[in-house]
């Protein structure tokens, strides 16, 4: 499936959360569809942990 496809479904699914629940229950659906995005990309190997706790060096 072509990530244009899952874009839309992606969208339908937050339009209607939306009309029917209301902006509540779009934030609810846009949050955990960016968590779903996350674990899946961890789960395929796309993506370390080690960025999201990566501590920057500062440079003087």
């Amino acid at each position: 499936m072509s990530m244009a496809v899952v874009g839309m479904i992606a969208g339908m699914a937050l339009a209607f959360a939306g009309y029917f629940g209301g902006f509540g229950a779009f934030l609810l659906v846009a949050a955990l569809g960016a968590v779903g995005f996350v674990v899946g990309r961890f789960l395929d190997g796309d993506m370390d942990l080690g960025e999201f706790f990566h501590v920057r060096e500062r440079r003087r």
